[in-house]
């Protein structure tokens, strides 16, 4: 069973890079693509002398094990994550940590702006697009109320399933790449940081971003100092 295989097994199987590796950090990350036999799509996330400081890690800390704590945490709040499968640290030979992080593909999702490229928008129409916008912000909102803050949001960590099943559409919301997120002091300070971050990075039209932070005030239970309208 792959779930039982340990840390070398893990480091040794290679795939597809998806991410190819990139040096920030003192270090490098990417991410691979791997196939099972079954067919099942996972995802490895690779690192070597790949960490975060804090004041409860001034010496560093792999980065890997920031974005597993939310990935086993978020669920508990409402938010979707990619299932974890698999999450461990070494220290190799020079003393650098590698960081292993593997997790199941989330099948069925693709990132948002991609959904609207494809003309999901024009397929399904203006109310399930206002359905996906308020599903978005709901998520959003579960999150920061919740004291996390992503760190990097971009559309491209936005991931939804639209489908349609017999004559229901059903519509789905998850929240990917999470290792810079972290648990702030207050709600606001980790609102304000990604939703401002959100407002620079999208590609979403001024209509369309008016009514995703209107019905993320809504869900939030507070205006955010800054959000424009």
């Amino acid at each position: 069973m792959t779930a039982a295989m340990g840390f070398e097994q893990w480091w040794q199987r290679q795939g597809e890079w998806v991410e190819e590796p990139n040096h920030r950090r003192g270090g490098q990350s990417g991410v691979q693509r791997l196939r099972q036999d079954d067919g099942q799509m996972l995802y490895a996330k690779r690192q070597v002398g790949h960490i975060y400081r804090s004041l409860r890690y001034p010496l560093g800390r792999p980065t890997v094990l920031r974005e597993r704590d939310a990935l086993l945490a978020l669920p508990r709040i409402g938010v979707k994550v990619a299932s974890l499968l698999y999450c461990d640290v070494r220290r190799d030979a020079a003393g650098l940590w590698r960081g292993l992080l593997v997790s199941e593909e989330l099948k069925g999702f693709q990132e948002i702006n991609h959904w609207y490229a494809g003309g999901g928008r024009e397929r399904f129409g203006v109310a399930v697009n206002e359905q996906l916008l308020k599903q978005v912000a709901g998520m959003l909102a579960r999150f920061h109320r919740a004291g996390w803050q992503h760190g990097s949001l971009y559309q491209k960590h936005l991931f939804v399933r639209v489908e349609q099943v017999g004559e229901r559409i059903e519509i789905e919301t998850a929240l990917l790449d999470l290792e810079k997120s972290r648990r702030r002091i207050t709600k606001w300070q980790a609102a304000r940081h990604d939703m401002l971050q959100l407002q620079r990075h999208s590609s979403w039209s001024a209509g369309d971003w008016e009514r995703l932070v209107y019905l993320y005030q809504q869900a939030f239970g507070s205006a955010i100092k800054g959000l424009r309208l």
